[in-house]
This record gives structure tokens, sequence and C-alpha cells, in this order.
């Protein structure tokens, strides 16, 4: 960062009222000339006052020496140079004093003033000199000379300090705000990073929840349907072979569609880096060998090489899990409210006693309700089948004119511990994910026990 304002007023190396030892060098040096000078001119002065010679010496030492002060106080520097001037010394002291006011940041009528104050000082008693001089004989102009002389002489002595020290001081303010403006250019700069630093903190976070939300509802129904139905074949694979066939079809075929829907997600995730196929070559060889799929409450946890995951943008990610929940419109695959009945039909399949109605007339909805619907119905049945499993459970479908209503509501279980023999973990982040799926959508969700010691999921989602 740059050292300007406060900061460059704080940066003093030099002694006393100077910032560097540079200046301080500099002015020593000109009050040393300034001081010779005047103890030069001194002599003539003395002898013209009728005074000791050497008092005009040591009175000259002492005015010009007044120079090393022109940094801290240059007003008092400019009147004691005008002060001097009758005695005809302090030239030098009265050119870089004029300078210096003028650079310092001072009220320009002070400046002015004291500018004129020189240039009528500097103006008489050239007039006075010269005059003086053409009485004696020592000049032979004609009259016009003595105010011609006058003039050009105040204005050479006064006027080209005052107009560089106006530009020196105008280029040096104009460079100390640009060094300000520098100096909060870069910590704006700073605070906008930091604030982006925060929005991507705070994307990411959204990017990780909304990842879990959709790999939950993807994989976690299909695998929790899995478990049941292995659950069930172990116990029928000796009583009766032929329901055990139809559990081990059914299992086979539901591990099949867990997994295109893996694939499905990988397959977009590959498409969208590109700058890292070979990576993603080796996550789709990978994939259908290594990708372990465990299904819980919360989240459908998807193991994938390091190597893959490592190099995905987890907006990707994201976008994937969402393409594979969503299963987007234009390749029909749903999910839709008209798959209700395959839905309903699966769970009946597995053992639960289901039962599905559908109040008000049919009619189509925009593809982000009828999935948000689907997912509540579905997710409802999941945890049924993880928590009450074997309870009767009713699922209800209203259609109204501005809005669409779903229940799901299960009994108590017919065995208290059916939930934790059939193996089936609970994360108990479902309830959330369906919540933020309705609320998103200006809805209202409402989740909780019965009366009766069941469960009931209830949810309402605007038409439009």
């Amino acid at each position: 960062m740059t050292t300007t304002g406060a900061d460059h007023a704080t940066a003093v190396t030099g002694p006393w009222w100077w910032s560097r030892w540079r200046g301080a060098v500099l002015d020593v040096g000109l009050a040393l000339v300034s001081a010779l000078e005047c103890a030069a001119e001194g002599i003539p002065f003395a002898r013209d006052a009728g005074i000791p010679m050497a008092a005009g010496i040591v009175f000259g030492l002492l005015a010009g020496s007044v120079l090393v002060l022109r940094r801290k106080w240059p007003i008092a520097v400019v009147l004691v140079a005008i002060a001097i001037t009758p005695a005809q010394m302090g030239f030098l002291m009265g050119i870089v004093g004029l300078y210096t006011l003028a650079a310092a940041e001072l009220p320009r009528r002070i400046i002015v003033a004291l500018a004129g104050m020189s240039l009528v000082g500097t103006m008489i008693v050239t007039f006075v000199r010269v005059r003086q001089d053409m009485a004696r004989g020592d000049l032979t102009l004609g009259d016009w000379f003595v105010p011609f002389a006058a003039v050009t002489t105040s204005l050479g002595l006064t006027a080209p300090p005052v107009l560089l020290g106006l530009y020196v001081g105008a280029r040096r303010r104009l460079m100390e705000s640009l060094r300000e403006r520098a100096d909060s250019l870069e910590r704006e700069l700073q605070l906008l990073a930091e604030r982006a630093e925060e929005r991507a903190e705070w994307a990411r976070g959204e990017e990780r929840t909304r990842i879990a939300r959709e790999m939950h509802d993807v994989v976690a129904h299909r695998v929790s349907l899995m478990v049941v139905h292995a659950a069930a074949l172990q116990a029928v694979a000796r009583k009766d072979p032929e329901k055990a066939v139809r559990n081990a079809a059914l299992v086979g075929d539901m591990g099949r569609q867990a997994l295109t829907e893996l694939r499905e997600m990988l397959g977009v995730l590959r498409s969208g880096d590109g700058d890292r196929r070979r990576t993603a070559s080796g996550a789709a060889s990978a994939s259908d060998s290594s990708a372990s799929v465990s299904a819980s409450d919360s989240s459908a946890s998807v193991s994938v090489p390091v190597g893959a995951s490592a190099s995905v943008p987890l907006a990707a990610v994201g976008a994937a899990a969402a393409a594979a929940a969503s299963r987007v419109a234009a390749e029909e695959e749903g999910p839709w409210l008209s798959e209700l009945e395959v839905l309903v039909g699966q769970s009946a399949a597995a053992g639960m006693v289901v039962e599905l109605s559908v109040e008000g007339a049919v009619r189509s909805y925009a593809a982000e309700i009828e999935q948000t619907a689907f997912r509540v119905v579905q997710e409802a049945l999941t945890n049924v089948h993880k928590h009450a499993a074997g309870a009767k459970t009713h699922v209800r479908l209203a259609h109204r004119v501005a809005e669409i209503a779903m229940q799901v509501e299960n009994g108590p279980p017919p065995e208290p511990a059916s939930a934790a023999s059939a193996g089936l973990p609970s994360g108990g982040n479902g309830l959330v994910g369906m919540r933020e799926r309705v609320l998103g959508l200006g809805g209202v969700f409402v989740s909780g026990p019965t009366d009766a010691g069941g469960f009931r999921v209830s949810a309402v989602i605007p038409a439009a």
C-alpha cells in the first residue's frame, strides 16, 4: 500500500520539523548561502547607515539565517525578507521564501498579500536606488528608465518564484490526492475481495446443501426399497422360492435404476469438465465397480475416485445432481405426478399397505411443481419404510384451483422394532430437504406425529 495521508505524516525520518534528512541539508545549505550574502551586503549598508561594519555583518548573518525556517514558518521568512529589502539585502531569501510560501498549503489571500507587499517593496527600493545612481551620474539614460527598471526588477524577483511555487504546490497536492485515491481504491478492492470470498463460501455451502438433497432424492428411495426387498428375500428364500425370485428381480431392477441415475450424474460432470477429460474418464471406468451407495434419511453417499471428485467444480456437481434428480422434461423422464401410481406400487410390492387417493380434476403443472410434489411423496414413503415398516399408509393428492396439496399419513407400526430390524439407517435430514423444496416454491410444509401414534407429512404448493 502506498504511504499517503496519515501514513505519510507518521513516516518522518528527519530531525525536528523536516520529514527527511535531505530536506534538512538543503535548507541548512540555503540558509548558509543566504547568511553569507546578507553579511556581504551588510558592509555597504553599515557604511551608508553610519553604523559599525561588524554590526552590519552580524545583522546580515542573523537575517539571512532565518531562511532555515522556510518549511516551518514560510510567512515569517517572507516578512523578514520584506523588512530587510530597504537595506538592499536578502535577495536569495526573498526568492526562496516566496517560492516556499506559494507552494505551501496556505490560503490564497495570504499568498497574494505577501507577494504584493514584496513586489511593492522591491519596486520602491529599486526606483530609489536607480534614481540615486542617475543623480550621481552613474547612469546617463533618460527618465523613462527609472520606472522601467523598477517594474521589471520587482516583477523579475517576485513573479517567477510565486508562479513556480503555485505550480509545484498544485502538482504536489494532485499527487497526494492521487495517492489517497489509490489507497482508497486498494482498500475498497480488499473489501470487495473479502465480500466476494464470503459470497463464494456461502455459495459453496448452498451447493453442498443442494447436492446432498438431490443425491438423497435420486438414490435413497430406490436403495431403501432394495434393502426392504433384500430383507424379504432372506425371509422367504426357502419357504417360497417363486416369491424370492420376484424379490430378487425387483432388487436387481432397482439397483440398475440407481446405477443408471449415478451414471447420468457422473456423465454430466464429465461433459462439464472438458479440460480434465482423462481424469473424468478414469472416474467413468471405475464408477461401475467402485461406486458404493449408502442410503439414509438425510443423504445418499456415493464413493467416486478421488482424482475425479477433486477436479470437478462444486457448481457442476450441484447441476449434475439436480439434472439427474429432475429428469429433464425435454427427455420426458419425469418424475411427474402421473408416476405416483408406479411409486405407490413399488412400495406395495415391498410389503407396505398403502392406498392412493386423488381429489379434483387432474391437470399438468410446471416441471418444478410436479417434481417437488413427487419428491415429497417419495421421501415420505421412504421414511415409512425406515421408521414404520408394515404400517398402513394413506397417500392423498388434491388438485385445487390455485394450489396442489399432498399428504402422506401412516399409522403406528405393528412391531416397534421393525425399523431397526430392516437395517435402514437414518440421518434425520429428509424432512429438512422436503421443507426446503416446498418453501423454495412459496408453499407450506408441516410434519409431525399423529394422535394415533403414526406420522403425517403435509405440503401445499402454489399452482402458479
